[in-house]
């Protein structure tokens, strides 16, 4: 789901359509609303941003030099990511789009097979133009489009070779959703029994140790390789990282630099991702918790308010995002979230409608430090002012 400025809700660029008036009016919202439920980095101003690097002496020491071209703070980020996922070696990349192809393309070198089977709803298929197969000489296959991860007995019976298996955990377009530990260790096991590598792509893998019930060295260690994001689950700039073995990892640096990711200065992201794993790391499983008080309520307002269907997904969510589907055109539920906001100064659904079908709209919701703030009942009562204005929306 798109939140970027100069597109619309539907993704196009059109800054006078009125999906694109209704992006900027629940921008302003969001700045100003008393209450706010999904507090989003993607609509916060310069200022709240640059506000992260106030800790910035906590976690580094700012008399040293400046990085030059990935030493110094950046090194020590690494260090530290390489620490906490168990790995011998860690590379710091701008995106994570860079830091995937490249891992997967050093693990193509050594398995001598350029496949990497994924799912159909993996990021790189959905989101990434191709560039596996345009940019990094990389052939995607799908194992699976349905909406979970894939079975041991799809990567056991796939009817082609492949030499990387990518994972994505928690898998987004599927509803921010994961396997069991045991569905995921006999995932790894299938495609190690062919002889293939295990890439985890976990952009997301910080908020997993919940709803695995283990600590976080243990679920990377059971891949080959992992990728993770700082900005996702660690509300840092940017930046993502690749850790692994070191001659992986030293590999992979090399093709940092032809990439283009070696940048002369990176101390703003660098810091700011220290701070996220200083400050959001250790709060994540409580996100997770109140995640589910959340979605709970919300469940529990929709149908207290009469709507004839909605879902909350995953039930209980298995990280601190989830998605609601609703039964109301897309224009609909995206005005009466932005009108709640200008009306009410409490904004609930803060992030983008997208259409889940025909008279479906579907949109995510983060809990992070704001919605710990909302009790259910505060949650409940929320729907109800919501319904109320989509139906007057929906009435005009």
């Amino acid at each position: 789901m798109s939140e970027a400025a100069g597109t619309t809700e539907d993704g196009t660029a059109d800054g006078d359509s009125p999906a694109m008036l209704r992006y900027e009016r629940r921008r302003a919202v969001h700045r100003t609303a008393a209450r706010v439920l999904s507090r989003t980095s993607a609509l916060a101003t310069i200022r709240e941003r640059l506000s992260l690097l106030d800790l910035a002496g906590e976690v580094y020491d700012l008399d040293e030099s400046a990085d030059i071209y990935g030493n110094g703070v950046v090194e020590a980020l690494e260090e530290r990511t390489a620490a906490l996922l168990g790995m011998e070696a860690a590379a710091f990349f701008p995106t994570g789009t860079m830091a995937q192809q490249v891992a997967l393309r050093c693990w193509a070198g050594r398995t001598g097979n350029p496949t990497v089977a994924l799912h159909g709803l993996a990021h790189p298929e959905r989101h990434e133009r191709y560039a596996f197969s345009r940019v990094s000489g990389l052939r995607p296959a799908v194992l699976t489009s349905e909406p979970r991860l894939p079975s041991a007995d799809e990567v056991r019976g796939f009817d082609e070779p492949f030499g990387a298996l990518m994972l994505e955990l928690p898998l987004r377009e599927a509803g921010f959703v994961l396997p069991s530990w045991e569905e995921l260790t006999a995932v790894v096991d299938a495609a190690h029994e062919r002889e293939a590598v295990v890439h985890v792509d976990g952009a997301r893998l910080w908020e997993s140790t919940t709803h695995f019930g283990r600590p976080l060295d243990e679920i990377a260690g059971l891949a080959d390789s992992v990728y993770v994001s700082y900005y996702k689950s660690l509300n840092a700039y940017s930046g993502a990282a690749i850790a692994g073995p070191q001659t992986l990892v030293d590999e992979a640096k090399a093709w940092r630099h032809r990439y283009g990711g070696d940048l002369f200065h990176q101390f703003p992201t660098a810091l700011s991702a220290l701070v996220g794993l200083e400050r959001e790391l250790p709060r994540l499983p409580e996100y997770v918790r109140h995640a589910r008080v959340v979605a709970a309520a919300l469940r529990e307002g929709f149908a207290e308010a009469g709507v004839p269907w909605s879902r909350v997904h995953p039930e209980e969510p298995h990280t601190h995002e989830f998605q609601v589907w609703l039964p109301y055109d897309v224009d609909v539920v995206a005005e009466a979230s932005v009108r709640q906001g200008e009306r009410t100064d409490t904004l609930l659904f803060a992030r983008p409608w997208d259409r889940g079908g025909p008279g479906l709209a579907v949109t995510e919701v983060e809990v992070r430090g704001s919605a710990l703030q909302w009790t259910a009942e505060d949650v409940r009562r929320a729907v109800g002012d919501f319904v109320a204005l989509v139906e007057k929306v929906a009435g005009e």
